[in-house]
């Protein structure tokens, strides 16, 4: 009984699997053999890989002939080129080269099915039932045994010309990814595909918000940087070809962001919204609507909607869960988090009771075991709930800029969520100038109403009072390390972008003058 086998190395190797030993080797290829596939009788083998050929190999005479050449590596008939080797003769042809690297072979009946690391596939003609039909036309050379030079002694170092130039009929698929770069808005990822397309995804509905076609990714990325810092709360990759987005808990849920900067209609500017949250709701809707249409919310005796059933004793414990009193627990789901029907995302499991699982978004249908979903989005999703958090709050004293004459009583350390903006530390001012002296130093242009109410909390964090931040006049600058800073930049990212140090956030403060 015979037995071919391949390696990242160039040999081919026929093994006798009585004896248990390698009777020929054969060197055909200029780079690592991914693909092999022989004919029924066993007499030719056909071979590709990272060379981008396709070659057919008369094993008996060591000839081999190229049949074509690809744009993509060939992984299961591993090479750009595609040999045909003849067991016998040990005689070789290129059948023909690939673009890309070939992955597999499948022979079929006189044709090749060929299989790249591009997202198409090939069939291309073999001759599969009579293979020395192939080596009939001319242009094989004798394989060798131990280099690719010996391979090719025969040519006397010309290149071999491939047997067919196009295949008889493709399935194009669709490019794959090949580079990406999140963006630090952290919703954003910039990606690269086989095509050089590049496209701008939002991950929060698994969609593609912008094509810029083939344009350069790097200079693309620097277009779009933005001077924001918001925390990692996914990972992803692409080994597949594909965007896939990793949750875990619970640093998938340490990002949120006002609702104003989402565009949430109907929502209180105001109001913070947890991306991981939203996003595990969006994914889930199919499936939660489905279950109360057929169930209802059935609530427990303290008002609580049951979770699963052997996980509800550990995500129904105090201690180990936060609830989000302001979220709603119903199935809406906001447009930044709205996941198309059309081309719909699959949602995997990994770590669930029952292992791994895998179903498309638009196939939930509320009839789902509990066990297939991990505890923390079950209870995130259906129960409002929160896993424990590290600390969202920063930390930060407050001073009067250097020689400023004016000054406002503070209670030393400060804290607020680092999403807060600076207008908010300008509103802080602000109110603190009104509750504890006259406006004898700022405009006297009715920007400041008495009346405004800020509190300090006990804990030192402050909180503003009820007046949008838009409606007041600039009067108060907020500077960090001496630069002026602008409201709309939030706590997280002036410690990121313009304090970088470790210790606690410094900012200072200065009434502008009456023009």
């Amino acid at each position: 009984m015979l037995g071919l086998t391949f390696t990242l190395s160039l040999i081919v190797r026929l093994w006798d699997l009585g004896q248990q030993r390698c009777v020929h080797s054969y060197a055909v290829h200029t780079d690592s053999v991914w693909a092999l596939a022989s004919t029924p009788t066993f007499s030719h083998v056909y071979s590709g890989g990272r060379d981008l050929s396709l070659y057919l190999t008369y094993l008996a005479t060591r000839e081999s002939i190229l049949l074509c050449t690809k744009e993509h590596p060939i992984l299961h008939c591993l090479n750009l080129q595609l040999y045909l080797t003849y067991l016998a003769t040990r005689e070789s042809i290129l059948l023909c080269t690939k673009e890309h690297p070939i992955l597999q072979l499948e022979l079929h009946g006189d044709s090749m099915w060929v299989a790249t690391t591009d997202s198409s596939v090939h069939k291309w003609p073999a001759e599969g039932r009579s293979p020395q039909k192939v080596f009939e036309r001319g242009g094989s050379f004798l394989t060798g045994n131990l280099s690719f030079s010996r391979a090719r002694v025969s040519l006397e170092g010309s290149t071999p010309v491939p047997v067919y130039e196009e295949p008889s009929f493709s399935i194009s698929g669709t490019p794959g990814i090949v580079q990406y770069e999140i963006l630090n808005n952290r919703r954003h990822v910039l990606t690269k595909d086989t095509a050089g397309t590049v496209k701008l995804w939002e991950i929060t509905r698994g969609a593609v918000i912008q094509n810029y076609g083939e344009v350069s990714f790097d200079k693309k990325k620097e277009e779009l940087f933005e001077m924001v810092s918001i925390p990692a709360w996914f990972t992803m990759d692409t080994r597949l070809g594909s965007l896939a987005v990793h949750l875990d808990t619970p640093q998938c849920f340490s990002a949120e962001m006002y609702s104003a900067d989402l565009n949430i209609p109907g929502k209180p500017e105001d109001d913070k919204v947890n991306l991981a949250r939203e996003t595990l709701k969006g994914l889930l809707v199919h499936g939660l609507i489905k279950r109360r249409q057929k169930f209802g919310s059935q609530p427990s005796s303290n008002g609580e909607v049951p979770s699963g059933k052997d996980v509800s004793a550990r995500i129904l414990a105090a201690s180990r869960v936060e609830v989000d009193s302001g979220a709603d627990n119903d199935s809406a789901v906001f447009p930044p988090f709205e996941f198309s029907a059309v081309s719909p995302p699959s949602v995997v499991t990994e770590g669930s009771q029952s292992g791994p699982w895998r179903k498309k978004i638009t196939d939930l249908d509320g009839t789902e075991d509990e066990k297939d979903m991990p505890w923390w989005v079950i209870d995130c999703v259906m129960n409002n709930r929160l896993p424990p958090r590290e600390n969202t709050k920063c930390s930060l004293y407050l001073h009067p800029c250097e020689g400023s004459t004016f000054q406002i009583l503070t209670q030393g350390k400060l804290s607020a969520p680092r999403i807060s903006r600076i207008h908010k530390v300008i509103n802080y001012v602000v109110e603190k100038m009104v509750l504890d002296k006259p406006l004898d130093s700022v405009n006297s242009d009715g920007t400041f109403t008495p009346g405004m109410h800020g509190v300090t909390g006990g804990d030192g964090s402050f909180r503003t009072g009820p007046k949008p931040w838009q409606k007041l006049k600039p009067s108060i600058d907020i500077l960090c390390n001496n630069q002026v800073l602008s409201p709309d930049m939030s706590l997280a990212t002036v410690r990121a972008y313009i304090w970088k140090k470790p210790e606690d956030l410094v900012l200072n403060y200065r009434v502008l003058q009456s023009k």
